[in-house]
């Protein structure tokens, strides 16, 4: 699992870039949900969640990659 991560980490930085920003107007999404939950995520419902999650996993990934990368065992 930990070299399919670290081995894929152009994939992931294209669907961070991509599928973790989009919509990229007025602001990127990932970034509102990030400015909603920091703010105490008042009315935040289950849908919002998911969708803090679809948006934020290729990040999540990326980040780990680049760990996994820069921290080779």
């Amino acid at each position: 699992m930990n070299s399919f991560i670290k081995n894929n980490w152009k994939i992931w930085l294209l669907a961070s870039l991509s599928l973790g920003l989009a919509p990229f107007f007025p602001e990127p999404h990932i970034w509102g949900k990030l400015r909603w939950i920091v703010g105490g995520a008042v009315g935040m419902q289950t849908m919002d969640w998911f969708d803090f999650l679809f948006h934020g996993t290729p990040w999540i990934l990326l980040f780990l990659a680049l760990v996994l990368i820069i921290f080779k065992k």
